[in-house]
Formats: structure tokens, sequence, C-alpha cells
């Protein structure tokens, strides 16, 4: 049995206006890719595993053009180089955007279609945060996402979308996925797993895929910070075979409806307010660290990561005892490096992507510490690390990094939504601010026009009903 491997994966935040670039991709090729868990499991079930490439890129702005189609023609020739093959499994996001394109993932799956043939199956793992297209939907045979947030399960994704696969080519099934679309789109933040009402809709999923003639049932939120006319939360449900597809998409309608109803009920896991109130409400906090997420700026959403708004109110607050990870500027890095360690300079920083949300920041100091592109600027009594590249601020190792360690500092301000599995095991408290940027908690405040309208909370005075097929009319 042969099978091939590869993807592309990128969360695209279309409010970003600087562009990805092909060098913002890490992209693994050929026998690299069989070191990857879940080709490790298809091995060991004595599959012939085909690499082809897997790149993925930190989220950011939209894709160019030019490096999306680089990076698929050697996927696509590859596969082709490949001959025939059983099946293919494709590591996805949901929420890729391409320059002049569109929807990464459907382009991509049209393509590996037309190589592949319709007798191949084609299997792909999703982020929950995906934006599915009925494109990528009818290309793909199987489709299976994330079912915590924080993710906390893309191996075991990845490796239950393989298996899948193979159980299929094993048993000769023929399986069709299906989807209904609530108008629904939530900010992550809001939809946390292990947080009600959440918890609980997220626990039919196992029940569901144990029902007869269903191999898979998804849950989507969706990316709320791509303006797309896929935008939006998506319920999916893998039947056996195309002759249960009325029952999966009356499950699909059921799992829909319930998420549907729930809209008014979600909600944040910690404290919320804004810029200010968060740094009040750390300050009177005990125990230490207290993480305050700059959600409007969060790196992990696909953010410019470059607004210097908290620097700005805890020195006017004259807070101390700060470190504030992390603001990308790479002229102010530079110029921090031929200052030289203890040096005491004054220097602006960030606001030159967002100039939507921010503006260029001066700020007085000393140069702690230089190590290659990131800086330690101090500056009465707030750290600000400084990085010359872009980079998501997930784990204790982002600050290790700096030579910094969060747990010695009262207040920690990262550039995040929800808190990673890593902070929260350290962190006393977790605060979110409401702050402005480019993954604004506060939709309305965007500039959407290519979403589908109605679409809950943009639009509130609406109903919606799902599709119900008339086998299962209620």
């Amino acid at each position: 049995m042969r099978i091939a491997i590869g993807g592309i994966s990128h969360e695209s935040n279309t409010f970003n206006p600087t562009y990805t670039e092909l060098d913002a991709f890490n992209v693994i090729r050929g026998n690299s890719i069989l070191s990857l868990k879940v080709s490790k499991f298809l091995l060991k079930a004595g599959v012939d595993v085909i690499p082809t490439i897997y790149a993925r890129a930190l989220p950011s702005g939209t894709i160019k053009r030019e490096a999306y189609l680089s990076l698929k023609n050697e996927l696509i020739e590859r596969l082709c180089e490949a001959g025939r093959v059983d099946g293919v499994y494709l590591i996805l996001h949901g929420a890729m955007e391409v320059e002049g394109i569109g929807d990464g993932e459907s382009d991509l799956i049209k393509a590996v279609r037309e190589v592949v043939g319709d007798e191949a199956l084609i299997s792909a793992s999703l982020d929950l945060h995906g934006n599915i297209s009925p494109t990528l939907l009818e290309n793909a045979d199987i489709l299976t996402a994330y079912r915590t947030a924080p993710h906390r399960d893309v191996e075991e994704t990845r490796i239950r979308a393989a298996n899948l696969l193979l159980k299929s080519l094993r048993e000769g099934l023929k399986p069709r996925s299906v989807m209904i679309k609530p108008p629904i789109l939530l900010p992550g933040e809001l939809v946390v797993t292990d947080v009600e009402p959440a918890s609980t809709l997220y626990g039919r999923l196992d029940e569901i895929d144990k029902k007869p003639n269903i191999l898979s049932s998804s849950m989507l939120v969706g990316m709320a910070w791509a303006d797309s006319p896929n935008a939006s939360a998506s319920a999916i449900i893998v039947a056996s075979d195309e002759r249960w597809e009325d029952e999966a998409i009356a499950e699909a309608c059921r799992l829909a409806e319930a998420y549907w109803s729930l809209r008014e009920r979600f909600h944040y896991e910690v404290e919320v307010g804004s810029i200010e109130d968060t740094i009040r409400i750390a300050e009177a906090s005990e125990g230490k660290p207290i993480f305050i997420s700059d959600s409007g700026d969060n790196v992990t959403a696909g953010a410019a990561g470059d607004l210097p708004l908290f620097v700005e109110h805890l020195l006017a607050m004259k807070v101390k005892r700060v470190v504030v990870g992390g603001i990308i500027d790479p002229v102010a890095v530079m110029r921090c490096r031929e200052a030289g360690v203890g040096s005491r300079i004054r220097v602006e920083i960030g606001g030159r992507i967002d100039r939507v949300n921010g503006y260029p920041l001066e700020v007085r100091g000393r140069v702690m510490n230089v190590i290659e592109d990131r800086v330690v600027f101090r500056s009465d009594g707030v750290d600000i690390l400084l990085t010359g590249r872009r980079m998501a601020w997930t784990t204790l190792e982002s600050f290790r990094a700096f030579k910094i360690n969060p747990e010695d500092y009262k207040i920690v301000v990262v550039k995040l939504g929800y808190l990673t599995p890593e902070f929260r095991m350290v962190a006393a408290k977790s605060i979110m601010a409401l702050s402005p940027g480019f993954t604004d908690q506060r939709l309305d405040r965007l500039n959407y026009r290519m979403v589908k309208r109605p679409l809950y909370p943009l639009d509130r005075d609406f109903s919606w009903e799902p599709p119900y097929p008339k086998m299962d009319e209620k």
C-alpha cells in the first residue's frame, strides 16, 4: 500500500498588511518527512510512505502568490514523480489565504486530486481554527480537526487522519465528508475547550465517532481574523460510505445546531479588561508571575507583534518588575547592538508594521543584553524584549532565549490570546487585555468586507436553522 504525505500549513491573518514570503516557511522534504510521528505510524503499519514536502510558517499576513506557488509546484512535482498511490495524507490548517488566489487549501487539494485521480483517497488533518470551503470538502474524502484549544492534540489528530485513511483503504471503504456551517465567527479565546459550555460540546465528538457508519466528527471554530467568504464555524462528519451521507448530514446538523444554541454562552476563561484595567488588576494581585495577554497583537494568530501600546501604558503608570515579550523591531535591535550592552540610549520601538493601531514609541533606558538578534532593553523598571525576527511567545524558552526567567517578575506581558499550557503551569494568575490590533477580540472594530452576512456576532438580529435532510426532519 502506497500513501503520499505532504502539506502546506499556514494561518493567514488578512488584516495584517504584510505579505508572508517564502523565507518565512520552514520546509522539510523527502526523507526528513519520514521522521514525523505520523509517518512513523504509517511505516510501522507496513505502509510504503511516499514523502513530498511539508511547509509551515508562523501565522502572519496573506501568503505572497509566488511563495505559495513555489511550494505548491514542488509538492505537486514530487507527487507526480511518485507515480500511482493508493492514498494521500495532507497536513493542512484550513485558514490559508493566498494573494490573488484566495483559499489556498482548496487550490492545493484540487491540484492534488488532478494528479492522483478519483480512485485514490485523500485524508487531511485540520486546525480547530480553520475556515473550511465546500471545494476542500468536495476534493477530500476524510477531514478531521483538532479537538482542543489551546491545542494539545496535534499529533493525535494527524495520526487519526492517517489511521482513518489506512482503515478505509484496507476495508475498501469510500468515506464521505459532509459539512454544515452555522453562521458564527468567534475569536478562539471565547471557545476554550476545557471550559463550559465548550467542554461538554467537544466531549460529544468521541460519542459521535462511536455511532454506526460514522468515522469521525469535528467542530471547527473558524479563524476570526481572516476576511474570507469561508470564514465561519464548521461542523464536519465523515461517513464510512456515501450511502450514509444523509445520516452524516443529520449528525452535522445536530452538532451545528448545538454550537449555534450556545453562541451567547461562550465566554473568556479569564478576567478581561482594557490595557489599563489589566495592569491595575495585575498590580493588585498576589503572587507572581501575573501573566497579561496582549490579545490584540497576538503573533500566534497573525498579528503584527510590534505594537508598543503596553509599554507606553506601563511607563505612564510607573509600573515596576515587568517584562514585555516582546516587540518585533529589527531597526531598534540594530540601534541597541550598535550602542552595546550597558549603554544608555533613546530609541524608537515598534509601530512600524501595524500603523493602523499604533505608532513608534520613543523610550529611554539601558541595553541590558544583546544575544544575536535579541535585545533586553530596560526602561524605568520595564524590561522590553526586542527581536529582529518574527517569533511566537508560547513557551518559557521564548523568554530564556533572552536569558530572562518570567518567574522572576511580578508581571509578564505576552503577545498571546489564551495562555499556552506551559505558561499556565507557572502563572499565579492570568488576565487578558482586550487591546487593539490585527487580532482585536472586538470583531466589530475590524473592517470585514468578504465574509458572508449575516454572521454572528457582527450581526445579531437574525435566526438560523440547519438544513436537516428529509429522512431526519424535525
